[in-house]
């Protein structure tokens, strides 16, 4: 019988800790900070951009502890429940400055310190994760989410490319065995639930137990990774008394790929579903990658991108584009729908009240299709697009037989241009002169507004480029003209 547990549980210094009274919107960073003094780990931005408040959580998969950066400044506290939590001050041992921090230091790779500790445990968790070998491009992009305005980042990648490219060999790793030992004892497969009926954090252990949950309570908030919903707390303040955390459901995490659809839980991180998206096709993996941070990647889902109808969500467009299906469940009964019918106007969606999204359905590309992702923002990494397009196209030979074409940033939803998709039926590949018809055609599908990320005419005048080549890729069959990163040619050969 599943008696819930009225207290949230985690590992830290080598042993359990157990919290049963805080707060549904508690931070992370507020428990460290404020409640234990443990003032290393820093505020910058409080919304996850500037990495300052980085930590790492350590979790159990596959027989061994892995360990993943995540933003302490808008995790909430009870997200933490079964997994180690591990700071800057952990880090050192013996009287020995952790190989990472030794290496920064004789890199000379600080000078103000601010954002140094989230930098020391992003590479931390490139320490333990990072591919070997290592590369200066591994390097980059697990430094992506951490700004550093004093130093440059020159002497930090030394750092990295110093520390972090032989096997680990430091007080965690050797302590793996216990580690695991003692998370698996706490995956006690028990419902969470902190509180009372008027506030509550709560953290079911089944699908039957959220929906029964959620029914009861339909005017809680659901939380996946909380890189959404972590900022109504620190930006918008919003007072959460009912807080719902999807993270310790059973299954919801669970990815099946097929020979020709993929399954994605609601659940699933972006860091664990690139890999399976980047086998549908070289650009969504390309799409997924310059999702955020590593620190967000670890953290936000596929189900919470879509669940909470942003229309500047990179992956709905996408998905849209190849054709995936929603599965909600509400109580006892589930549900499909197409997804781009999910989106009915700006932030509202097709759920009913105990409603939620359990999973999404990917059909991979079939013979004769090609499918074409960009993402346009001010920065290339870690920014919220001003324009995301996706193309899937189906061949006769030379000519589209059919096109399905969706963009986000475009409309209050992520939406499909349909008259640019009547256009394109039956054009020629070779012929770039009837292709203008289709270009046209986006100024009926969308009139976009103007915002601090674009202009409405910028975002008409990219989709139409966007469109134009996306064409001119699939009729070459080469990208290393109209590209200057994302080259699909080379990330094939790295497959």
């Amino acid at each position: 019988m599943n008696v819930r547990r009225e207290a949230i549980r985690f590992w830290r210094h080598g042993r359990p800790v157990d919290i049963a009274e805080f707060h549904p919107r508690t931070t992370l960073l507020d428990y460290l900070r404020l409640q234990q003094r443990h003032v290393g780990t820093k505020e910058g931005c409080a919304e996850g951009d500037c990495g300052a408040c980085t930590v790492t959580l350590g979790r159990l998969r596959g027989g061994r502890v892995h360990y993943e950066p995540v933003n302490a400044c808008i995790l909430l506290l009870g997200q933490v429940d079964g997994a180690e939590v591990v700071t800057v001050e952990d880090l050192a041992a013996g009287g020995r400055l952790h190989p990472v921090q030794a290496a920064m230091a004789e890199s000379h790779a600080s000078q103000c310190g601010f954002c140094t500790p989230g930098i020391v445990m992003s590479l931390f968790a490139l320490y333990h994760e990072g591919e070997r070998p290592l590369t200066r491009e591994n390097v980059n992009d697990a430094l992506a989410g951490n700004l550093c305005r004093c130093t440059g980042y020159r002497p930090i990648v030394d750092a990295a490319l110093r520390a972090c490219d032989g096997a680990p060999a430091d007080a965690f790793s050797a302590a793996d065995a216990d580690t695991a030992e003692a998370l698996a004892a706490m995956a006690d497969g028990r419902d969470v639930f902190v509180g009372d009926e008027t506030r509550f954090f709560a953290a079911p252990a089944t699908e039957d137990s959220l929906a029964a949950l959620y029914a009861r309570h339909p005017d809680a908030t659901l939380v996946a990774g909380s890189t959404d919903v972590g900022l109504w707390v620190t930006k918008a303040l919003a007072d959460l008394d009912k807080v719902i955390w999807l993270g310790r459901v059973a299954d919801l995490d669970r990815i099946e790929d097929g020979a020709d659809l993929l399954s994605l839980g609601a659940t699933v991180t972006h860091a664990e579903a690139h890999r399976s998206l980047a086998r549908i096709d070289p650009d969504l993996g390309e799409l997924v990658r310059r999702f955020g941070s590593a620190q967000i990647r670890a953290s936000g889902t596929v189900g919470g991108n879509i669940a909470n109808g942003s229309p500047i969500g990179d992956l709905a467009p996408a998905l849209i584009a190849l054709g995936a299906t929603l599965e909600l469940r509400g109580g006892g009964a589930t549900r499909t729908l197409p997804l781009e019918s999910f989106f009915i106007a700006y932030r509202r969606q097709d759920r009913a009240p105990g409603e939620y999204v359990r999973r999404v359905l990917v059909p991979k590309l079939g013979p004769g299709q090609a499918f074409r992702a960009f993402k346009v923002s001010k920065r290339f990494d870690e920014d919220i697009s001003a324009v995301m397009g996706a193309f899937r196209f189906t061949l006769d030979g030379r000519r589209i037989a059919g096109a399905r074409i969706a963009f986000g940033g475009m409309a209050g939803t992520p939406k499909r241009a349909a008259e640019a998709e009547r256009a394109l039926a039956g054009i020629s590949l070779d012929d770039p002169g009837s292709w203008g018809e289709a270009m046209a055609a986006l100024g009926r599908d969308y009139q976009p507004m103007t915002d601090h990320r674009a202009s409405a005419a910028y975002r008409s005048t990219v989709a139409r480029n966007l469109l134009f080549k996306a064409l001119s890729e699939v009729a070459s069959g080469a990208t290393r003209a109209t590209r200057i990163v994302g080259v699909r040619e080379a990330m094939e050969a790295a497959e």
